[in-house]
C-alpha cells in the first residue's frame, strides 16, 4: 500500500557522548523533522548515554533508521517498526561486537522465523544442539543476551510518544 504509515521506536541503548548529536542529525534526516533525543546516563556502561524516541513515518522507515546508524563504533541500538496494512513488523538490533540483526515481528513484537529457515535448520542438523544453535541465530539470541543489561538499565526511562489514541 503506497504511502501507508507506521509507528516504531528507536532505542539507543548506549552511545558515547560525542556521538549523540550525530545520531540526532541522522534520525532527523531520516524522519524529515528535527529530532532532539532526551539523553540519560546509561548505568550499564561507563561514560555512555541512552535515549528512546517514538516515531511515525512511512513504511520502511525502520530499515532506513537502522541503516543510518549502522557502522558507528561503540553504539548499541534497536529500531522497531510496527506492522501496518500490507507490511509485517520488524526489529533491527545492533551491537558493536555482533553487528546488525534483522527479524520480522508479529503484532505482539515476537520474532517470526520463516518456515524455510526452520526446515533448513532441521535438514542441516547433525543433532539437537545444531537445531538449537540455528534457531538461536534465527531468533537473534546473541543480540538479546548482549543488549539485555542495557535494556534493563533503561527501565523507567522517559519515552516521548508521538501519536494520539483515538
Amino acid at each position: 500500500m503506497a504511502g501507508a504509515t507506521t509507528r516504531g521506536v528507536l532505542f539507543v541503548h548506549s552511545s558515547p557522548r560525542a556521538l549523540c548529536p550525530h545520531l540526532e542529525w541522522a534520525a532527523s534526516d531520516v524522519l524529515g523533522t528535527r529530532v532532539a533525543l532526551d539523553w540519560t546516563e546509561q548505568p550499564a556502561g561507563r561514560d555512555l548515554l541512552r535515549a528512546e524516541y517514538s516515531w511515525q513515518a512511512p513504511q520502511g522507515t525502520g530499515a532506513t533508521l537502522a541503516s543510518a546508524f549502522r557502522g558507528w563504533a561503540n553504539l548499541r541500538y534497536e529500531v522497531t517498526e510496527d506492522p501496518s496494512p500490507g507490511a509485517d513488523g520488524a526489529r533491527w538490533s545492533h551491537t558493536p561486537s555482533l553487528g546488525i540483526f534483522h527479524a520480522v515481528t508479529d503484532a505482539h513484537g515476537n520474532v517470526v522465523v520463516p518456515e524455510d529457515r526452520i526446515r533448513s535448520a532441521v535438514a542441516a542438523a547433525r543433532d539437537a544442539r545444531d537445531v538449537r544453535d540455528a534457531l538461536d541465530l534465527a531468533l537473534g539470541q546473541a543480540w538479546d543476551e548482549e543488549l539485555e543489561p542495557f535494556r534493563y538499565a533503561g527501565a523507567g526511562a522517559p519515552v516521548r510518544w508521538l501519536h494520539r489514541v483515538g
